[in-house]
């Protein structure tokens, strides 16, 4: 079963709820343990005394704070809950606010809170179902492990969600970034092909339909090491678009984007993905013959067909996988380079 991480009371007007914080989220990252190259010497991570170079224990670790000239104030954990000590237990809803009205800029990480004790589901159901009801979220701020939380307590399906949000000091203003645009406005054919490709790729939203690929990918590397296989190496990601051929990337990616479902079901989409390249690369292929293009021509080829190992192939193994890839006859004599 799973364990709160914060216990306390839901405040609105002069009711309180008893409830329970759980993690809506879990991380499925692969972690690894340190060793140093060469040795099976594990590497840990110690809490060392500066001055007597000896491990420390973590109870006798405090908290210091610098104030200047290297002095540092100096703070128990228990000083730390003293100052707030009803906040760490309660959550205060200070105001309802329309929850679309909320950037999802704020939105830093969502925890489920659920009532500690039957009798009070009654009390959780109806501000659940009135905020469902509104569609609005009450804004809290609670401590938690020493923090302070400014949160957005929302209904979500039968349940209250808490969503924790940013402070706005805490948003970093976009105008401090380097290399905006500023002020100039996409406008012309360049922004509506842009319009077009958009909505061509446009469907609805099914988180079930992604997952971690990175992290099967180091699965795969593990197992692989581990029964001593050869690994293969990924490609290396796309060129940046040329502005003098950005109208020309547009429109192949809109014809690609728009005819991609119909070719999927008539067994094309290898072939078409084949022509693409060789429209935007501005290069022909008369009679299926290859041998004209680049090797950067061709790998950008095998990466549109899904060529496997092509970042270690020669061009002539590269010419040779995307003529079987696209269903063409490579041609003969090339030399490899």
């Amino acid at each position: 079963m799973a364990r709160a991480i914060w216990t306390g009371s839901i405040n609105f007007g002069l009711v309180s709820i008893p409830v329970g914080l759980f993690s809506a989220t879990e991380d499925h990252t692969i972690h690894f343990h340190q060793f140093e190259r060469g040795t099976a010497d594990r590497v840990r991570n110690q809490r060392i005394n500066e001055r007597t170079g000896k491990e420390v224990e973590y109870s006798d670790i405090v908290k210091g704070k610098e104030v200047g000239g290297g002095d540092h104030v100096i703070v128990e954990p228990d000083e730390l809950a003293e100052i707030a000590p009803g906040r760490s237990r309660t959550l205060d809803i200070v105001t309802f606010v329309d929850l679309d009205e909320i950037d999802p800029i704020f939105f830093q990480k969502t925890y489920w809170l659920a009532p500690t004790d039957e009798q009070y589901g009654r009390p959780y159901a109806l501000l659940r179902d009135a905020m469902a009801r509104t569609n609005r979220a009450g804004i809290a701020t609670f401590v938690m492990r020493g923090k302070e939380y400014l949160t957005a307590v929302r209904a979500d399906e039968g349940v209250l969600a808490l969503e924790t949000l940013f402070f706005a000091d805490e948003i970093r203003d976009p105008a401090d970034l380097d290399d905006l645009p500023g002020k100039s406005q996409a406008k012309g054919k360049e922004l509506e092909m842009a319009t077009s490709l958009i909505e061509s790729m446009s469907g609805p939203w099914r988180p079930e339909d992604f997952r971690d690929t990175y992290t099967e990918r180091v699965e795969k590397l593990i197992e692989d090491k581990r029964r001593g296989h050869e690994i293969v190496t990924e490609s290396e990601p796309p060129e940046p678009t040329a502005m003098s051929d950005l109208i020309a990337a547009l429109e192949a990616s809109v014809a690609e984007a728009r005819g991609g479902r119909k070719d999927e079901r008539s067994g094309g989409r290898r072939k078409k993905a084949a022509a693409t390249t060789r429209k935007k690369a501005g290069k022909a292929e008369p009679d299926g013959d290859l041998s004209q293009l680049s090797k950067a021509d061709l790998t950008a080829m095998a990466r549109d067909l899904d060529v496997q190992g092509r970042s270690s192939m020669n061009r002539a193994e590269l010419e040779r996988a995307v003529a079987k890839a696209a269903g063409t006859t490579p041609a003969k004599g090339r030399k490899a380079s």
